[in-house]
């Protein structure tokens, strides 16, 4: 027993003991499943993954080297062995020089090194590892053959002809700094290098999920593309991504800046419930931030503390309330991006539409004096025509009055009504019975895409959607009509929200219920 004390402490006396790479092992081994970081398991309040407290050092070497089996840890009684004599021997020499913890080893900053100042920094650690394992360096590379490895590292692409032919012609002593000064100032250079940003801020064309609609998020792709071609300073690379909106006088490519934070897939998908995807993607922006700008995974903490780093639960929430504070749906829009947005032309298209302001205004202002003309010349066009779509078209539709109770087909045929058109039903009803259809085009099949204006105990129901049962937006009066004829408009702005519908009866709005608001596909029927 005395010579493998020896030994061990030799072996330990090496080198100084150090709390990741010696005590770490032993503690997680031995003593974390009692006195460690799960709270629900540990015993006598006792935690050795974090320092305790001065006063107990003594004690756990006593413990653990008493010949008295019912006071020794690990507990004999619940089977488990003592500690070997060289992992006493580490923990007494710990406890000795301090009893000093580490975080966990990717938490601690690296030391630099210092290389001889005539030496590539580089080329001294390998050339210093080579000569430990008995290696020598590989010959120099042939020029062509060094042009397509900097090339492809920094480009992702090889040289073409021309640029290989130049360097193999370039005998200068710059040659190949040259080369890599070039490189650096290609696009493809900053393309290479936003491709691990883009991946790490989970950068995507469509929404993810079952359905996988498109989105449109190329513009803050673009804006990351320019910030590494310009070489942004990282600490403004980081403020207008996470908050560029909120920066005085915040110009158009900060708030697109913020784009980062729309990254997160979203779902589209009938039956889901909203509060919970909204939560998830709360959720996800919390942990990709962690994991971006911490270097440090904290998907663990939204369950429970982190056993190893150093996040508890009740930290990732606090963080969690940052985001938790966006006026988002769970349930959101299968085609085209989720509000809020923001216009975001490239600069050739503002230059365009600056360019286009003035013959705008001067087209707006001659419709508006052909107006009269106008509305006197289609006063004689009366019968429904083939469904045009210029903004504020009136279709008008006198074959609909009828007196009967039965129905009529009414030609809505010709109409092509989508959720992103806005739109305006007019009527008079006669409402003496509490239920039945004032107007209605939809699929005849089960998902009965369309729209809809009908009666339900006396309430005026408005629904348009792709599919009857969700997948669309179905509102209703608070009020039931009264018994009567009652003049009946109904108006959409096509913004695809609650707010943007209007009901009129005989003049006056009327307050609206939401009965469910998830339009996100397509209403035209057939």
């Amino acid at each position: 027993m005395r010579a493998l004390l020896l030994l061990s402490a030799l072996a330990v006396s090496a080198g100084a003991v150090e709390f990741n790479r010696d005590v770490r092992p032993i503690l997680s081994d031995r003593c974390f499943f009692c006195h460690g970081p799960d709270g629900g398991n540990r015993k006598a309040n006792l935690r050795l993954d974090h320092r305790p407290d001065e006063s107990v050092l003594p004690k756990i070497l006593e413990r653990i080297t008493t010949a008295n089996k019912a006071k020794r840890m690990p507990p004999a009684y619940l089977g488990h062995d003592a500690l070997k004599p060289s992992e006493v021997e580490t923990l007494r020499q710990w406890i000795a020089a301090g009893a000093e913890y580490e975080p966990h080893w990717s938490l601690i900053p690296p030391k630099k090194r210092e290389a001889p100042a005539d030496v590539n920094p580089v080329d001294f650690f390998i050339r210093k590892r080579l000569a430990k394992e008995g290696l020598k360096p590989s010959p120099a590379a042939r020029k062509e053959v060094l042009l397509r490895r900097v090339t492809l590292d920094l480009t992702g692409l090889p040289p073409s002809p021309s640029e290989a032919q130049d360097f193999l012609m370039d005998t200068s002593p710059g040659a190949y700094e040259k080369v890599i000064d070039r490189l650096f100032k290609s696009p493809r250079y900053a393309e290479r290098m936003a491709i691990r940003w883009l991946e790490a801020a989970r950068y995507a064309d469509t929404n993810g999920y079952q359905t996988d609609g498109v989105r449109t998020m190329w513009r803050w792709r673009d804006w990351v593309l320019d910030a590494f071609r310009k070489n942004m300073p990282f600490d403004q690379f980081t403020v207008e991504q996470l908050a560029g909106d909120l920066l005085p006088n915040a110009t158009r490519d900060q708030v697109i800046a913020t784009g980062f934070h729309r990254n997160h897939r979203t779902s589209a998908e009938g039956g889901i419930i909203d509060e919970e995807f909204r939560v998830e993607y709360v959720a996800d922006r919390t942990e990709t931030t962690a994991t971006v700008w911490l270097g440090l995974t904290a998907g663990c903490a939204r369950c429970h503390d982190h056993k190893y780093d150093p996040i508890s639960q009740k930290e990732f929430y606090q963080l969690f309330s940052f985001f938790n504070q966006v006026p988002e749906k769970g349930f959101v829009y299968n085609f085209g991006n989720e509000e809020p947005y923001i216009k975001a032309p490239t600069p050739e298209q503002e230059a365009r539409l600056r360019a286009l302001e003035e013959p705008l205004a001067a087209a707006r202002a001659r419709w508006q004096e052909l107006q009269p003309r106008i509305l006197k010349a289609s006063a004689k066009y009366k019968p429904p025509q083939d469904w045009l779509p210029p903004e504020e078209l009136v279709f008008r539709h006198p074959g609909g009055v009828f007196d009967g109770k039965e129905g009529i087909t009414a030609g809505f045929e010709k109409t092509k009504l989508d959720y992103m058109d806005p739109f305006t039903f007019a009527a008079t009803v006669n409402a003496s019975e509490a239920d039945g259809a004032i107007l209605s085009k939809s699929e005849d099949y089960w998902e009965g895409t369309g729209h809809s204006l009908y009666l339900v105990e006396g309430k005026l129901r408005v629904h348009v959607g792709f599919r009857w049962t969700d997948l669309g937006m179905r509102l209703q009066t608070a009020k039931p009509l009264p018994p009567g004829a009652h003049r009946i408009v109904v108006t959409y702005d096509g913004k695809r929200k609650p707010e943007g519908f209007h009901v009129y009866v005989n003049g006056v709005e009327q307050e609206l219920e939401v009965l469910f608001n998830e339009l996100s596909w397509p209403i035209e029927s057939k």
